[in-house]
């Protein structure tokens, strides 16, 4: 089952698939909400997923397909690069991350492997992943923030208001104004300006 908000992007994905002959599209999903809806009739044995998409996002939607079917594979599909999202989604349950420059064939390879009961990832962030169990010391700020949190940082340093991001999350302006608190309190910064520095300097936004 594929979920992106993009049309063309499905099509293309499905274009890739159709040559694998092991691999068939029996759904896809446009929104978050709208594959969690599909999810019970499908029956997907794998999922790829967008992790940013209209609504509720893909790490939420991430988070909910475990929780409803833990053995599912999930294989994430970012147009971000590995060091925004890869170990968050990776610790939130999902079997692979792919970004979508990636050649056609490692998306096939990835599938595979996902749906075999494997991990896809690349060497390089085998590394990270290397390092990151291997002692908190070597942790930027951002990744002691929670999943919500970061997400909130990522939009406060794409120049949302906090009423955009509570509009754009379904939660309360008053929750998000918490949210900014205590990722300005981690990360020990003053300001909106200071997160966007820090996000641009590391990658976390274009």
């Amino acid at each position: 089952m594929i979920a992106d908000d993009h049309p063309i992007v499905r099509e293309g994905l499905k274009q890739i698939l159709a040559s694998a002959h092991d691999i068939q599209v029996i759904a896809e999903a446009d929104t978050g909400y709208d594959l969690l809806d599909k999810l019970p009739k499908f029956q997907p044995d794998t999922i790829l997923l967008d992790i940013k998409m209209p609504g509720i996002g893909g790490l939420d939607v991430l988070k909910q397909i475990k929780s409803l079917k833990p053995e599912l594979p999930v294989l994430i599909l970012s147009m971000h690069p590995e060091e925004q999202y890869a170990i968050r989604v990776l610790k939130a349950g999902a079997a692979g991350y792919l970004t979508k420059n990636s050649a056609p064939e490692k998306l096939v390879d990835a599938i595979r492997k996902v749906n075999q009961g494997g991990k896809y990832i690349s060497s390089s962030l085998a590394e990270r992943l290397a390092f990151d169990l291997d002692s908190d010391s070597h942790k930027s700020s951002h990744e002691f923030l929670s999943d919500r949190e970061y997400q909130v940082l990522c939009m406060i340093a794409q120049g949302k208001t906090v009423s955009e991001i509570a509009d754009t999350l379904k939660l309360s302006v008053k929750t998000i104004s918490t949210y900014r608190a205590r990722i300005l309190e981690k990360m020990k910064m003053k300001n909106n300006a200071e997160l966007t520095y820090y996000a641009i300097q590391n990658g976390l936004v274009e």
